[in-house]
């Protein structure tokens, strides 16, 4: 089960399509566990305009309201009907989508709204259908805003949670039983043409595997969380870093770059970490954080073997020869004592040659060491700050 049962608001569906925002009003938990259903049964419809419970920053731009479309989205400056899901960016349109397809409620399933307190808003998709009252194949996923003012005005965090997708297109989409045609993306589109970002898979059928992907832990498959800070995307920053794909063997991030810009992505710890460029443009210089003695080691593959390049301090971009695939870096200090939970342990920054669409695997070198006795067991890994690879922070 991934979604989080809170204590959920009514908002009663009489009053969609108000002018004015319509607050969100706490008439209790409802049935369901998420609340009272707020939109009727329905295909392409969505609610009037409703007041946030709190104030966002969406890449510059600061909204107080929003609407819920039944096509999985919310959208910010007006009710989005459409079903057949558009690639981001999408102009004059800002969205936080899902699972942006064709969802036909009229045959099964419902949409939810939560807000538990006055930082925290939840929109849910139970078990809903797609067009046309098919029922045959349901998706049940969620959308969830928590208010980050703490860290700075206008700031939050968004969570995608995927329960359970066995359809990607509606009929009117191309679709046939569900999938095939143009099937459904998902990720968010501040409508500037500048800032969006497309979650793996999206219109696509590799769309489905959102559900068994995380972002998070691999041990938490179908939750995905975004930092949204400062009104910029996430990377431009170390307090501010690009989160990947959580794999078995490491983590796997796909975004897209400019020529000389510096991305920051945000791993966990362990001694040392393999850069893999799976596609895209070659790795041009490296950029390693303040830990320790500041001191790494970057090793390149000869194309047979890691071979010892130079000696790199931390604060000093590394340039890489004329750009290369891949490239290790050494030298990160057992004793460090590192908090698993700190999102900026270990930010690193990455150039790149060209322009483009990029995929790097980054996968952390850990360090094998035999079990100690139980009562010293706790210390241990205190004085060590070891670090399993599959464990993921939570941003902050």
């Amino acid at each position: 089960m991934v979604f989080r049962r809170l204590a959920l608001p009514l908002l009663l569906a009489s009053l969609a399509g108000s002018a004015q925002a319509i607050p969100l009003l706490n008439f209790g938990v409802g049935p369901s566990g998420f609340g009272t259903a707020f939109l009727p049964d329905n295909d392409d419809q969505s609610t009037g305009r409703l007041s946030l419970p709190f104030e966002i920053n969406f890449f510059g731009q600061t909204f107080n309201n929003f609407f819920v479309n039944n096509n999985g989205n919310i959208t910010f400056n007006s009710a989005l009907g459409s079903f057949t899901p558009q690639p981001f960016p999408v102009s004059a349109q800002p969205m936080i989508a899902p699972f942006w397809a064709d969802v036909d409620t009229r045959g099964t399933g419902d949409v939810w709204i939560l807000s538990p307190n006055d930082d925290t808003l939840a929109i849910t998709w139970a078990s809903v259908g797609y067009f046309s009252q098919a029922t045959d194949k349901t998706n049940s996923f969620q959308l969830v805003l928590r208010n980050r003012a703490d860290t700075g005005a206008g700031n939050f965090d968004v969570d995608f949670r995927y329960e359970r997708l066995e359809w990607t297109t509606g009929d009117a989409s191309d679709g046939e039983f569900g999938l095939g045609g143009t099937p459904a993306q998902a990720g968010y589109d501040a409508g500037d043409g500048t800032n969006f970002l497309v979650l793996p898979g999206s219109r696509t059928a590799a769309v489905l595997d959102l559900q068994n992907q995380s972002n998070v832990s691999p041990s938490t498959p179908g939750l995905w969380t975004f930092a949204i800070r400062d009104g910029v995307l996430p990377g431009s920053s170390p307090s501010n870093p690009l989160l990947p794909i959580a794999t078995d063997s490491g983590w796997q991030f796909d975004f897209n770059v400019s020529l000389g810009q510096m991305y920051f992505i945000d791993p966990d710890i362990a001694i040392g970490y393999d850069y893999f460029l799976e596609s895209g443009p070659l790795f041009a210089s490296v950029l390693l954080p303040e830990l320790g003695d500041n001191a790494y080691e970057v090793w390149l593959w000869n194309g047979t073997e890691w071979v010892f390049a130079d000696n790199v301090l931390a604060g000093e971009e590394y340039t890489l020869s004329e750009g290369v695939d891949r490239f290790r870096v050494l030298g990160i200090e057992e004793s460090v004592a590192l908090d698993p939970l700190n999102p900026t342990a270990f930010v690193t920054g990455l150039t790149f040659d060209g322009s483009g669409a990029v995929q790097v695997l980054q996968n952390p070198i850990v360090l094998s060491l035999p079990v100690p006795e139980p009562e010293t067991y706790a210390m241990f890994l205190a004085g060590l700050g070891l670090i399993v690879a599959a464990r993921r922070r939570v941003p902050s």
